[in-house]
């Protein structure tokens, strides 16, 4: 590697070669080269001129795009109509009761919408108990609409009577022979402009992407199935009675550009940094974190697709009861840009009010640029789905 340097700068005693020099002295893979410690002066007389050889590996991965950490290059946040607005996080009880459970929803989305909310969240699974006997009973054909899906249908006429934006949970989906754990979009018009089925992270990860040729699916369902057995703990096998689907769900909205994920959804950061390349502004996971997991790992895990993606997270849980065959932890939540947690509540049920500002989505990417610098050269971010697109 000395050898290769000393031959791109002609003399050993200029600071430019003494800081090439330097970082020559040890293995390539412990010794980086950084441009900040080439004086910007020096550097816009001499550095743009040099040639470098094709084996000095270590400075050309400094310069490599940042573009080629995503295939394909990630897509830049789409502008809105409306940069800021309130969303409201519905945590509701839920009771074996579907009619209830409806008429309960529907009353907690007219609050949130009275109180400002322009956007509003509902739990996972909202209409039904959560469990395996009862996700067959209560399943709805959401494709069917009308008595065969009350439900949506009570979300689509409450969007359009307000005006508002809804991503309605999840309820169980009965399509055909399949069962799905289903969350839908509703917009202000009343019309469903999005289904996300949980789905396995090898449906996403397909290994022959750059020779597939295979139909892309429309843009409606979810993905990862819940499948925990911690003994002494916790068992629940979700994949006894649901099927899981075959797509990433990202959907526009008067509301801005929307990621779909569901509770298990929101542990493979791949899916969260999918939806952020695809320019989504904000993520929404309904969830049912359990009182083992729930203290663990669910703000920390919103905090982390936040963090990491440098976007809004937004979570919204059924609340705790005790008495259920599961029990839910609750704390539904929103998370900044930064990571930061503006605004949750405790495990009860309960509507939440916060405001969502995408200007500062571009402040905090502006102020912490990672994402300009990722090595394209060392890993990357395949989308399967928009690569096949193409």
């Amino acid at each position: 590697m000395k050898s290769a340097v000393s031959s791109l700068v002609r003399s050993n005693n200029s600071p430019i070669s003494r800081t090439l020099l330097y970082h020559s002295s040890k293995p390539i893979s412990q010794s980086p080269f950084f441009l900040s410690n080439i004086p910007k002066n020096l550097f816009n007389q001499r550095y743009q001129k040099l040639q470098f050889s094709p084996n000095s590996t270590s400075i050309m991965a400094s310069l490599s795009k940042s573009e080629q950490a995503r295939e394909p290059p990630a897509l830049p946040l789409p502008s809105t109509h409306l940069t800021k607005f309130k969303i409201g996080l519905c945590q509701l009880s839920v009771t074996p009761d579907k009619e209830r459970n409806i008429k309960h929803a529907r009353k907690a989305i007219e609050e949130a919408a009275q109180k400002g909310a322009q956007l509003v969240l509902l739990p996972e699974i909202w209409n039904s108990p959560y469990s395996n006997d009862s996700f067959p009973v209560y399943a709805e054909d959401i494709d069917a609409g009308g008595d065969a899906s009350p439900s949506t249908a009570m979300l689509s006429e409450v969007a359009s009577r307000l005006k508002i934006t809804i991503v309605g949970g999840s309820i169980p989906e009965r399509c055909g022979d399949k069962l799905y754990n289903t969350c839908c979009v509703f917009g202000t018009d009343g019309k469903l402009k999005a289904k996300h089925r949980k789905f396995y992270l090898s449906r996403l990860l397909k290994p022959s992407y750059k020779h597939a040729k295979t139909e892309i699916p429309d843009l409606r369902y979810q993905i990862h199935l819940f499948d925990i057995d911690i003994p002494g703990k916790i068992t629940f096998m979700e994949s006894k009675t649901l099927s899981a689907g075959e797509t990433p769900t990202v959907v526009d909205t008067d509301v801005g550009r929307i990621g779909i994920g569901i509770c298990y959804d929101i542990r493979f950061t791949e899916l969260a940094m999918i939806y952020a390349a695809r320019g989504a502004h904000l993520i929404c996971y309904p969830g049912a974190f359990n009182m083992t997991t729930g203290p663990l790992h669910w703000e920390l895990s919103q905090r982390a697709r936040a963090m990491d993606n440098q976007l809004y997270v937004a979570t919204c849980s059924p609340a705790r009861d005790p008495g259920a065959g599961y029990v839910a932890w609750g704390h539904s939540t929103l998370v900044g840009p930064f990571g930061e947690v503006l605004a949750t509540t405790e495990h009860e049920e309960d509507i939440i009010i916060a405001e969502i500002d995408y200007s500062i989505l571009e402040q905090r990417r502006a102020s912490l640029p990672f994402t300009k610098q990722r090595r394209g050269d060392l890993y990357k971010l395949v989308d399967i789905q928009r690569l096949n697109s193409h």
